[in-house]
């Protein structure tokens, strides 16, 4: 694990419940397929049970408009390789093929797009930066 990064989800508040746990859990997957440090390992418990663990750092759900989403996203693109961002585009919900999602996403300006959340991961600076002002989902 690279030392000293943070995690955090940004979500729109105002999703029906189903649509944003869904947001957060495809955000989430994305987060540990880019990174898989953030979890990939088995723990055992004291009568030999395994199971598979979550994040090793704490994954705070932040909430935001979608344009405060947006703009959050546009600043966090240049960014190390070190780091990721997830974003979950309103549009992506309609589609239930991901090759429908890749096929139409260069057609697509994110700038333009309504965007439900992001996830980032990176060096805790760059997190902080660009959500230290943002309110816990509650």
């Amino acid at each position: 694990m690279p030392p000293d990064h943070r995690l955090a989800i940004v979500v729109n508040p105002d999703l029906p419940l189903g649509l944003l746990a869904n947001t957060v859990g495809a955000i989430g997957i994305g987060l540990g397929a880019r990174l898989p440090w953030l979890g990939n390992r088995q723990l055992t418990d004291l009568d030999n049970q395994v199971i598979d663990d979550s994040s090793i750092l704490p994954v705070p759900i932040l909430a935001a408009t979608p344009e405060a989403i947006r703009t959050l996203m546009l600043k966090a693109m240049p960014r190390g390789d070190d780091s990721a961002l997830v974003v979950f585009p309103a549009f992506s919900r309609s589609l239930h093929d991901y090759r429908e999602y890749e096929a139409m996403l260069p057609d697509k300006r994110l700038a333009e797009e309504m965007i439900d959340g992001v996830g980032l991961c990176g060096p805790a600076k760059w997190v902080k930066s660009l959500t230290g002002s943002l309110r816990l989902l509650r």
